[in-house]
């Protein structure tokens, strides 16, 4: 399955093109579900609606901030996206529209972060005298180019460069390097080594847990004791990847299955006590498979682990 991605822009679409036209490849790990602009006389927006990409326009004149990027919000959850791609958006966003895409949120800014946030880079560039200048891919958080850097690349700064030739050498360097960058990043969340990892760092959290390979899986236990997490990957050919917890029985089985039955399944050769939970979907909530490990910890933990964790919680 692949990730499902919105855009914002706020003019040309330059770098929303490149994505797009990436998504085309076979290979890739997302699609652009939708393209939205505060700008309703974006160019970008006919490029995208005349590749069948369906697009949301809303102009910000007139309205506070918040209310503005609720709306973006709105739009884009509508489309079913889990990322969001900001490809020249020229607002700067709320703290609470950053909150609800943590993580989920990338950027691209036309300079080596950390160098040059900001505005007027390819002349700050020039005027410092480097050798080199380049674009940068990285999350975006509440502080302006401040996220982690996922990616850069270098481009050479010539002699008679002004910020104009530069800047459309740059632009050249952000088309190649955004949807990689994207692709690599997104990739993840169907990774199956990636989920194995995320699942091995929420599960050996547990107190006295250990790892060991158990029926074809990585297994998660008490040392010494009773299994709580298995991580099935293309089980006898199934094609998932998946958590396997503990739980109260079949009811409770057959009413997460009826909740979501794409998520959900019945682990075969497990029987009524477990849940299968599907991570390869692209939109894993990592605190909730947290909250499951330790709930199927707690379930085969022996009392006296339970009370001393009861205790200290007290604290």
């Amino acid at each position: 399955m692949k990730a499902r991605v919105a855009v914002l822009i706020s003019g040309a679409g330059t770098n929303m093109a490149a994505l797009l036209y990436a998504s085309k490849l076979s290979s890739c790990p997302y699609e652009v579900v939708l393209v939205a602009s505060n700008n309703p006389d974006a160019e970008g927006l006919k490029i995208a609606a005349t590749e069948g990409i369906a697009t949301f326009a809303k102009s910000h004149i007139g309205l506070e901030r918040a209310a503005h990027d609720a709306i973006m919000h709105e739009a884009i959850t509508q489309a079913g996206a889990t990322y969001v791609v900001l490809a020249g958006y020229m607002r700067i966003l709320s703290t609470e529209f950053v909150e609800k895409w943590d993580e989920r949120m990338l950027n691209i800014h036309p300079s080596l972060l950390p160098k040059y946030k900001g505005v007027n880079t390819h002349q700050k560039a020039i005027e410092a005298k480097d050798s080199v200048a380049g674009c940068s891919v990285h999350l975006v958080t509440a502080e302006l180019d401040d996220g982690p850097v996922l990616g850069h690349i270098e481009v050479a700064i010539l002699p008679n460069d002004t910020a104009e030739t530069l800047a459309a050498r740059v632009k050249m360097a952000e088309h190649q390097l955004y949807p990689k960058i994207l692709a690599d990043y997104v990739g993840r969340d169907t990774n199956p080594e990636y989920l194995v990892d995320q699942v091995r760092t929420l599960a050996l959290t547990q107190p006295e847990a250990d790892e060991v390979l158990s029926h074809g899986m990585r297994c998660f236990g008490i040392i010494g004791g009773k299994k709580f997490a298995y991580v099935s990957v293309d089980h006898h050919g199934d094609g998932k990847t998946a958590l396997l917890v503990k739980i109260s029985g079949a009811e409770e089985q057959a009413m997460l299955i009826d909740s979501d039955e794409e998520r959900y399944y019945r682990p075969a050769y497990f029987g009524d006590g477990w849940i299968g939970i599907r991570l390869d979907l692209g939109d894993t909530d990592w605190d909730h498979i947290g909250d499951w490990i330790a709930k199927s910890w707690r379930a085969v933990a022996p009392k006296k682990l339970t009370k001393l964790m009861d205790v200290a919680g007290e604290f």
